[in-house]
């Protein structure tokens, strides 16, 4: 884990609302979705009970080898070398960019990924969950036949239109920009000249 000194004012605000966002349940169940797709247990302290917090929960992704190798199960060489057998933190970092990279090449968009520092400084492990549950999705939508994950990404919905249909959608006038249909300066005076008739100087 990270070590750094406790937040204060607005730093700790953030940190809480991050907190606050963190579901564990969720976790647990994308943090077993990664052991069944690499087929491989991952180290967790006190594993038979599950994780506990968010420190258990960083502590079994935070040097990106299960990731990596999660993507590369996906994403048949999205990884081309993982940093294994090393405690060296740029190590760790490198996998997590890797991870990321793959994600992206998988399909993934910048919004469902994280940032290295989420997971690796504890910062905002919900969005390390939420891209788990993402690449889950996008498995599903990619056909891919091991355990799943999330919801199924959903297809785009394509359709094509005839130019004489485009051009004849032209000469329609939306909704939101009004209508003048009926429209007409009836009762409007303004901008009129007043007329002057000759019985109201013999009245005066």
């Amino acid at each position: 884990m990270a070590n750094h000194g406790p937040s204060y004012g607005l730093s700790r605000e953030c940190a809480l609302k991050s907190q606050a966002k963190f579901n564990l349940e969720r976790a647990q169940e994308a943090l077993k979705w990664v052991e069944e797709v690499i087929e491989q247990k991952l180290e967790i302290p006190n594993s038979d009970e599950g994780i506990r917090n968010q420190a258990d929960f960083a502590t079994a992704l935070r040097d990106g080898v299960a990731l990596c190798e999660l993507i590369n199960r996906l994403c048949p060489n999205a990884v081309k070398r993982i940093n294994t057998h090393t405690n060296a933190p740029f190590k760790h970092r490198e996998n997590l960019e890797m991870f990321l990279k793959g994600c992206e090449t998988y399909g993934l968009k910048s919004q469902d990924l994280f940032q290295v520092n989420d997971l690796y400084e504890n910062k905002s492990l919900y969005l390390v969950v939420d891209c788990l549950f993402a690449c889950g999705g996008m498995a599903q939508k990619q056909g891919f036949n091991g355990p799943r994950l999330g919801v199924k990404v959903a297809d785009k919905n394509l359709r094509n239109f005839s130019e004489e249909q485009i051009s004849s959608g032209k000469t329609i006038i939306g909704l939101q920009y009004g209508s003048n249909k009926g429209a007409t300066q009836s009762g409007m005076s303004f901008g009129n000249s007043r007329k002057i008739l000759p019985s109201e100087f013999m009245r005066n």
